[in-house]
């Protein structure tokens, strides 16, 4: 065995041993294939008001720009799928099933300090970082290059064994590591499933999604006022929106996640739409300690819900 697959196979059984349901391994580089969409998208203003898209636009192209003398990105799986939905009436509030526990930026950064900490002791001084959707790194894209699956027609990467319903993370590295092979096909085929349940029409290609007519980004992104053309149309989602993972036929093998963190706590459980309409600063804070949807602040929650319900 080469010290390069030995690597290889020391990251992957340390993902195993840190819980991670996937790990695959890709050779750091230059996303060539991805430059000329990735120029097409920000110009034609999909990203919105996410501004930080824009940004660091070589970077987010080539790790090695994020971690001088990379040689590998170790791409992660982590599944957040709940045991159960929170509870749901014709009045109930919807948020996305990943913000339901703790927030994944905490559980899952936790687990990559560690994992370079445990490849550190065996082998010796590694120079990198671990990502959780927060720094320019094309995730999607370079879980698709390390063999974990393929970008389904709603833009997310689709696992043959789980869906879409989990978190990616990177490791970018200077080890040198054996690289694993990318899926030959995508396997979405003809169906339109989540191309025809989204209510705002915010996918408007096989894998391009208007950002800026996306739920998720209406309810969490974008400061400004929700646009009177999506009155009626959110579906009570508040924080995030599931529909186009709920509708993907892959997530019919999506299962119940492992980690204690990701568990809603009882005074979310507990929530009636009257609890949503009438949320208080303290409730707030109280309920969402932990929580992503801290992110929108009460204010932006307050505005999501008041939009939704009003006629």
């Amino acid at each position: 065995m080469t010290s390069s697959e030995k690597s290889a196979s020391l990251i992957k059984s340390t993902a195993k041993r840190l819980g991670f349901d996937f790990c695959g391994i890709a050779k750091a580089g230059f996303l060539e294939e991805e430059a000329p969409r990735l120029e097409d998208w920000l110009n034609r203003n999909y990203h919105g008001q996410m501004g930080y898209l824009a940004n660091h636009f070589d970077k987010r192209l080539d790790p090695t720009k994020l971690v001088e003398g990379a040689k590998t990105v170790v791409s992660l799986i982590y599944n957040y799928y709940p045991e159960q939905k929170l509870p749901e009436s014709a009045d109930s509030i919807k948020l996305a099933k990943y913000a339901y526990g703790e927030d994944y930026h905490f559980v899952i950064r936790d687990k990559l300090n560690e994992f370079l900490e445990i490849l550190r002791e065996e082998i010796g001084e590694i120079d990198g970082r671990g990502f959780v959707d927060s720094a320019p790194v094309m995730e999607r894209q370079w879980a698709q290059k390390s063999g974990l699956g393929w970008l389904g027609k709603n833009s997310l990467l689709l696992n043959r064994e789980m869906g879409s319903f989990f978190f990616l993370a990177e490791l970018i590295i200077d080890l040198e590591a054996t690289p694993d092979t990318p899926l030959a096909k995508d396997y979405c085929g003809t169906c339109t499933a989540c191309i025809d349940a989204c209510p705002t029409d915010a996918i408007v290609d096989n894998g391009v999604i208007d950002g800026s007519r996306c739920i998720s980004y209406l309810t969490i992104e974008l400061k400004d006022s929700i646009p009177a053309e999506f009155k009626g149309k959110m579906e009570n989602w508040a924080f995030g929106c599931d529909i186009c993972q709920d509708v993907c036929p892959w997530n019919r093998f999506a299962k119940p996640n492992q980690e204690p963190r990701f568990q809603p706590n009882e005074d979310l459980k507990g929530m009636s739409g009257s609890d949503w309409q009438e949320i208080t600063e303290e409730t707030f804070r109280k309920v969402f300690k932990k929580s992503a949807v801290k992110r929108t602040k009460l204010a932006g929650l307050k505005r999501n819900i008041d939009f939704i319900k009003s006629k």
